[in-house]
């Protein structure tokens, strides 16, 4: 089966730290850009930040710019969201897709380019 399979999501404080990964089965994901996505309960998906397919480029939404960290690993097929400064707002059930238009890095997170969504991992803050 084609599809990515996140992890590493968990409940963790204010102020806390959580590392997701986000692995791919079924095909190689060097050859595509990677979205990070979130979606929290009665709102809709929004983009969270993504990597050009050779991890040389990265975007953040606004909301996360200089507390989460993106990047990958082609070798193992996985990619990474690295978040620290966590806050309440930050809740919500965490997805990785591939973008299958582009491989440089996406500013858009226009979701029909993307493909291979996993089950998504669920991050809780609260204290």
């Amino acid at each position: 089966q084609v599809q990515f399979v996140e992890s590493g999501g968990g409940l963790v404080q204010p102020g806390g730290s959580l590392k997701l990964s986000c692995a791919a089965s079924g095909f190689f994901t060097q050859y595509y850009a990677i979205g990070w996505f979130r979606q929290a309960p009665g709102k809709e998906r929004e983009g969270v930040s993504s990597i050009s397919a050779d991890g040389g480029s990265t975007y953040y939404a606004d909301s996360v710019k200089g507390r989460f960290t993106i990047s990958r690993d082609n070798a193992k097929n996985t990619v990474y969201l690295q978040m620290n400064s966590l806050k309440p707002e930050d809740t919500a059930v965490y997805y990785c897709a591939a973008n299958l238009m582009r491989t440089m890095v996406d500013k858009g997170f226009t979701t029909h380019e993307y493909a291979y969504w996993g089950q998504g991992t669920q991050v809780t803050v609260s204290s």
